[in-house]
């Protein structure tokens, strides 16, 4: 894909390997626009992105994708905005070491790392669809080589160890990948995922003296943001997979990823439960929706 005029919108643009791709693709010209949670990190990861001189058309957008109604508004004010996408790249994640939980009543790790995936993919699926031949490159990692999911009950409610609960977030993306791929096909829109390796990024930074632990680890051991983010450019813009869909990705080439990630019933499962947790939310934004 001629990168070039096709508009391109990236979760988690204001730091670490989703900040790369956005410079990466504002160089090669593309229509970039980032969402973070910050007016001010926006407005400088912006100023990065237009240093490049790509010459497409930048822009950002502000929400915290954890919450159901910020994606909803999100997704509204980019439809008034623009009048295409071409390609869509879920990158906003983190680690969440305490029992955190959304403004939904979602264990976080979850609502951030599954749900704003989800979400977001869903409320802009008619535009990218309008859009086609378009793509969907959702970040995962092989921490889902980890995961521990409860059949009977998909989603964790709490947040019993971190690493375990990122691991089946991670799975949850792999998962999801493999049904949306499965219900695109023929649609003109490709849905792959990636592993970027460990990045040194500030990515464990919200876990305060655990978090600073991780991030000393992966500051030591990790790759940079830029090396980290060449496998989302590569999905994004390569010729080479413009009709690859439903795989997983390292270091720019196609891999085998875990015996749960293939497994078509349990990712039918978890979209069926996701589409549950999404009602009822949903019901409960109703009541404070103005009636006509």
């Amino acid at each position: 894909m001629d990168i070039r005029g096709k508009r391109c919108l990236i979760t988690g643009g204001t730091a670490g390997i989703g900040e790369a791709a956005a410079v990466a693709l504002s160089k090669m010209g593309g229509d970039v626009v980032i969402v973070g949670r910050s007016d001010e990190r926006c407005k400088n990861s912006l100023k990065k992105m237009s240093d490049t001189n790509g010459g497409g058309d930048l822009g950002y957008l502000v929400a915290d994708l954890s919450s159901r109604w910020q994606v909803l508004k999100l997704a509204g004010e980019f439809r008034k905005k623009y009048d295409r996408l071409d390609v869509l790249v879920n990158n906003a994640g983190a680690i969440f070491f305490g029992n955190d939980q959304s403004v939904d009543g979602i264990e976080m790790t979850w609502a951030l790392n599954h749900f704003g995936y989800f979400w977001l993919t869903l409320e802009l699926l008619d535009l990218l669809k309008n859009s086609a031949p378009a793509r969907i490159v959702n970040v995962s990692s092989a921490a889902h080589q980890r995961a521990r999911l409860n059949r009977s009950a998909l989603i964790d409610k709490r947040n019993n160890f971190a690493y375990f609960t990122y691991g089946n977030t991670k799975l949850a993306n792999l998962l999801f990948t493999a049904e949306l791929a499965r219900r695109l096909d023929g649609k003109g829109i490709t849905v792959n995922a990636l592993h970027p390796g460990v990045v040194a990024t500030r990515f464990g930074a919200n876990n305060g003296f655990m978090g600073s632990i991780y991030n000393v680890v992966t500051g030591t051991f990790g790759i940079s943001c830029e090396e980290g983010a060449r496998t989302i450019v590569y999905l994004a813009s390569s010729p080479d997979v413009a009709n690859v869909s439903g795989k997983y990705f390292v270091k720019e080439r196609q891999v085998a990823s875990s015996k749960q990630a293939l497994d078509l019933e349990l990712a039918k499962a978890l979209w069926k439960e996701s589409e549950q947790v999404t009602a009822k939310i949903d019901a409960q934004l109703q009541k404070f929706l103005p009636t006509s």
